[in-house]
């Protein structure tokens, strides 16, 4: 989502200052006024009906001229931002009553109305004159919780490929088994319904059987643009089954909602009538693998619906490089995911923020596409669905899990990564499937290196020794090779799950001479151990030497 992220400008002082010109200025001078704003931007955001509490007579404004400038000064500033759908806002009514009584005067006030989401009290409206619409918030001002623009949700961009200071893998078809998946998993995701909430899916032998269900919101089932591959791509890596377009599960129900215009953009208004229409129709997991840096209580409640009826929501991280979330993998509730490569190393355009929640593959990932095609795929797009599908895989293998109790396992038995424990970088860690379905299992062993993380502060390099066996370990010992400098040491006896850490300070005088330096380690079990995911006892990274 490459300069769709809001304007950072002194939003106060302009509000302030507009709101003193305005009033000054004559009626007829607001087209212009508003003409002028929109050539500039505008702020974000949204408001609550404060203060505004419905006429005092009979036709008149509620407090004066001065409320009414102010008001219209709140919402140029809103509904004029470059983000926000042109002449458009949406209204959010106290009740039902409220709502109903606005739709039978709307015309009336000159406003005319696109579209309601009754379970919520919403209405979504579209008006040629900004005055119709203050006017009516001040004189019916009792009616309403809240109001704001009807913000664009994007599909994120290809990732940009700059990476010079990072050596990234892409996947291929490896992404299952870097993800702890093997053996037969043909009836992973059996019973559980996953919807899609992206471009439309594309017919495609991966979806053979039926096993795709598309329900029209007023966007049609699919398009032919550029980006409308994009939701066949995404359903592929949850629940696609043929050569080259496997996903995680399988044999679960895929619900295509689509979302997205002619243009492959979507909206907060839409976004939510999709996020309600999978609920009310069975869906336990809701992919949205597209987003927003606009904040929107419309989506907040549409998110809160899903929740409260057990629904669990996977959304994209972004892929700006940010330290910030999209919406609506910002809101704590939803899963957020960011992306990894087959090295486990943070995709350099993964963003990052408090609230994430996991990461999964993102690089190269083979991915269905309209035509039949098989693809490549890059983006936290593709690493939003690999989690919903493991969530809906371990719902089908663990009989009785909610999606939200499989969400959880997944996070909490999830291949710690970064620095040790939850961080902004990784989250709880990278999904391991085998991990969360085995770590009650004393028969199963897996112990690995899950980070080799370069702490910049410390100036030192952390190797996180990880036990996800379903026992303890003990005999371990780790072998380091700092750059040419090689040392043994043995790990204490780990209890499942726990972690243990081995730091080594970084050659300051070899890292200016030579640039980088390389680091590896190999972790060594006990002889005989049978260690059933050895892929994950070696790693290797490198520390550049920072340059001004």
């Amino acid at each position: 989502m490459k300069d769709r992220m809001p304007l950072l400008i002194p939003i106060a002082c302009g509000v302030l200052l507009l709101a003193g010109l305005l009033l000054l200025l004559p009626d007829s001078l607001f087209s212009g006024l508003r003409s002028g704003i929109d050539n500039h931007g505008g702020s974000g955001g949204e408001e609550r009906i404060a203060g505004h509490s419905g006429a005092k007579e009979e036709g008149s404004l509620s407090a004066g001229r001065d409320e009414a400038a102010e008001l219209l000064a709140r919402l140029l500033m809103m509904l004029a931002s470059k983000d926000a759908k042109p002449n458009e806002a949406v209204l959010t009514f106290k009740d039902a009553d409220a709502m109903k009584a606005f739709l039978a005067r709307a015309d009336a006030e000159g406003l005319k109305v696109l579209g309601t989401l009754d379970k919520l009290n919403a209405v979504r409206v579209g008006y040629t004159d900004l005055h119709k619409l203050r006017d009516e918030l001040l004189k019916n001002g009792g009616d309403y919780s809240g109001y704001g623009a009807n913000y664009y949700a994007y599909i994120p961009d290809v990732p940009v490929q700059d990476r010079a200071q990072q050596q990234e893998v892409g996947f291929g078809e490896g992404a299952l088994a870097f993800m702890g998946v093997k053996g037969d998993f043909s009836s992973w995701g059996k019973g559980v319904t996953i919807a899609i909430l992206d471009s439309g899916v594309a017919a495609h032998s991966a979806f053979a059987n039926g096993r795709v269900r598309s329900i029209d919101i007023g966007q049609g089932l699919t398009g032919n643009g550029a980006n409308d591959g994009h939701a066949t791509a995404v359903a592929s890596l949850a629940g696609g089954l043929s050569a080259g377009a496997t996903g995680v599960a399988p044999s679960s129900n895929l619900l295509s909602i689509r979302v997205t215009n002619s243009d492959g953009v979507s909206d907060m208004f839409t976004l939510a009538q999709g996020i309600m229409t999978a609920v009310d129709n069975g869906a336990q997991v809701i992919n949205i693998s597209l987003g927003s840096y606009q904040q929107s209580s419309l989506l907040t409640n549409a998110i809160s619906y899903a929740y409260e009826r057990g629904s669990v929501i996977v959304a994209a991280a972004g892929n700006d490089q940010a330290a910030q979330l999209t919406w609506p993998a910002a809101d704590s509730r939803v899963i957020s995911v960011g992306g990894v490569d087959a090295l486990g190393q943070r995709l350099t355009f993964s963003n990052s923020g408090d609230n994430l929640s996991s990461t999964a593959p993102g690089l190269g990932l083979s991915v269905a596409w309209p035509g039949n095609q098989i693809v490549s795929f890059d983006g936290t797009s593709g690493s939003a669905p690999l989690m919903a599908g493991a969530i809906a895989a371990v719902m089908s293998q663990v009989p009785g899990l909610t999606a939200a109790q499989a969400a959880a396992l997944l996070t909490t038995y999830s291949a710690d990564a970064g620095a040790p424990g939850r961080d902004p970088d990784f989250g709880y860690g990278t999904v391991d499937i085998g991990y969360a379905l085995n770590h009650a299992n004393v028969n199963y062993t897996d112990t690995s290196i899950s980070s080799q993380y370069f702490n910049a502060a410390a100036g030192r390099v952390e190797f996180v020794v990880q036990n996800r066996s379903g026992h303890s370990v003990g005999g371990m010992t780790l072998n380091v090779n700092a750059g040419g400098t090689r040392e043994q040491v043995s790990v204490p006896a780990l209890q499942p799950g726990e972690r243990w850490s081995y730091n080594v300070t970084v050659d300051e005088a070899k890292l200016n001479a030579d640039g980088q330096i390389t680091y590896t380690s190999q972790l060594r079990n006990p002889n005989g151990t049978v260690d059933q995911n050895p892929g994950n006892n070696g790693k290797a990274s490198v520390v550049y030497k920072v340059t001004p």
